[in-house]
């Protein structure tokens, strides 16, 4: 199987991919660069293929990539309304 090859990931897989790479085109990344990170994150929940065959076959899904961005933005945010506020 060539590198880059995705027999082994299941339509939901696929999907995510689509909506993920979409997202990050919309944050201003070039279409090469939103598509290798959507399936790097798509990877990091599944673990690969879910179909027989692939290394995320049987394995549980780890939601936490999903939910750190909003929460990364959310931080840093906040700690930059701290520095600008001056104290009295």
């Amino acid at each position: 199987m060539p590198a880059g090859d995705k027999s082994k990931y299941t339509k939901k897989q696929k999907r995510q991919a689509e909506h993920i790479e979409e997202s990050y085109e919309a944050r201003g990344y070039s279409e090469k660069e939103a598509e290798r990170r959507a399936w790097a994150t798509v990877n990091k929940i599944h673990g690969g293929g879910e179909l027989p065959g692939g290394s995320g076959y049987g394995q549980d899904e780890n939601h936490e990539p999903m939910q750190r961005g909003g929460k990364r933005s959310h931080v840093h945010r906040d700690a930059s309304n701290r520095d600008e506020v001056e104290p009295e």
